[in-house]
């Protein structure tokens, strides 16, 4: 899906790792969240609350995923998913365009 349709989107950007990492957030009439964002590159570490589905629309990373030492490479457009209440970690390589995507269990 390239585009959302009759979504409210919060004007106030979610700004992490002073300024590296931004998204805005994008509210669905059923309820769900999305965030649509922008990672310079930079090695981060996210925390996650709720089961998370990052599609990676451009750029290059490295993740690693919770539970494992492997490194796996992204080359969007791909996409991963991180569980609940876990925290996983990425190498950027290159500035990237995210679409993240919040699954309530």
């Amino acid at each position: 899906m390239s585009q959302f349709i009759n979504v409210t989107i919060d004007k106030k950007a979610n700004v992490y790792f002073d300024g590296k990492v931004t998204s805005r957030t994008v509210h669905f009439a059923d309820g769900s969240i999305k965030t649509l964002g922008i990672m310079a590159p930079g090695e981060y570490t996210f925390g996650t609350a709720d089961k998370e589905i990052m599609e990676i629309m451009s750029g290059e990373m490295d993740i690693q995923l919770p539970g494992s030492d492997a490194w796996i490479t992204i080359n969007g457009p791909m996409s991963f998913e991180v569980p609940a209440n876990s925290s996983f970690n990425l190498k950027v390589k290159t500035i990237s365009d995210y679409c993240c995507s919040y699954i309530k269990e």
